[in-house]
């Protein structure tokens, strides 16, 4: 399910995508960037923290507006000054806890529905850095694709500050 075309067959223009990308989740033009949320919608630190950084404190006044939310839901805001267009806060935690890989897929459909719904193009999801995360996120984002969100021709990209660890996607 990655970018790689299939030999001599490449999916037509209209069909989505799933990309993988190193580099700065906050600086990508894209339709929406995800930020793993927790429930109250606090940006704290992480991905939260950058963008609240980057973005301007326009985009936690819109979260405090609309948090909380349920546990696996997803709310969209605006990007303040990202490149962006909007910021769609995918909430896997509640505040002070971990993050299950059964919130995190809820979460991650959550906000695929969302961008569906609000006729987004282009998705950037974190890869979160550690292994059990970047392996939830995939699946989950594999799995919503290729059943519901492929025909509506959204690309969604899974940024890594780094280096992938490519082994995650190993299934021994």
């Amino acid at each position: 399910m990655l970018a790689a075309p299939v030999r001599g067959r490449e999916d037509p223009a209209s069909m989505g995508r799933i990309l993988l990308s190193e580099g700065d989740i906050t600086a990508l033009a894209v339709d929406a960037i995800v930020n793993a949320a927790n429930t109250e919608l606090r940006l704290g630190s992480g991905v939260a923290g950058a963008i609240r950084e980057r973005g301007g404190p326009g985009i936690q006044a819109e979260c405090d507006a609309i948090g909380p939310v349920a546990l696996g839901a997803a709310a969209v805001t605006g990007a303040g000054a990202l490149p962006a267009r909007h910021v769609i806060h995918a909430a896997a935690m509640r505040p002070g806890e971990k993050v299950s890989a059964e919130s995190l897929r809820a979460a991650t459909r959550a906000s695929l529905e969302l961008a569906r719904e609000k006729g987004l193009r282009s998705i950037a999801f974190p890869a979160l850095g550690t292994y059990a995360a970047s392996k939830f996120a995939l699946e989950g984002l594999s799995e919503a694709w290729r059943h519901e969100l492929r025909p509506f021709g959204i690309h969604v990209y899974l940024v890594e500050p780094g280096p992938f660890k490519t082994d995650i996607w190993d299934r021994n």
